[in-house]
């Protein structure tokens, strides 16, 4: 049997053709443009996206929310405990409204929940299991709700 690294060689070279993510797909706009994944978000997502690794997208992405939420609310915390003292009504560091009306003060707690429960349901289990598998829609999916929660903190004036 002859050297087998000429037939690996190829078949590395020949992979990229077979791989469910597509760096332009038939369209001619990349998945995030389509889904309107937000800009802000580390070129490291985009990169681990076209490269196949879609939970470990995903996971960079929720690790970039959770630091800007961080950041915004000038805490040291992460994770749940961050989202719920960031966005709770007793101290309120993040304030996404003007909070004076019950419909206000009730879309702050419905955002406390969302980025808490982000970080519970999508973030930590690519942080802490070694075998999660996403699809592209999945962590597309995910990256469009990071992209929300981005959105409506730059639309309560955090930047």
């Amino acid at each position: 049997m002859g050297d087998p690294f000429p037939l690996f060689e190829r078949v590395v070279r020949i992979a990229h053709s077979f791989t469910a993510a597509r760096s332009l797909p038939t369209g001619g706009l990349h998945p995030f443009d389509q889904r309107d994944i937000h800009p802000k978000l580390p070129p490291i997502v985009k990169e681990l996206f076209d490269d196949g690794r879609f939970a470990l997208s995903t996971f960079e992405a929720y690790k970039f929310v959770d630091k800007e939420v961080q950041r915004f609310a000038g805490l040291s915390e992460s994770g749940v405990k961050l989202m719920m003292q960031a966005f709770a009504a007793e101290k309120l560091p993040v304030r996404l409204n003007p909070l004076v009306t019950i419909s206000e003060k009730d879309e702050q707690k419905g955002f406390q929940f969302l980025f808490a429960g982000s970080v519970l349901a999508i973030r930590n289990p690519r942080g802490h299991e070694h075998s999660v598998v996403d699809s592209p829609d999945q962590c597309l999916d995910h990256l469009s709700l990071a992209s929300l929660l981005l959105r409506r903190l730059n639309d309560a004036g955090f930047k």
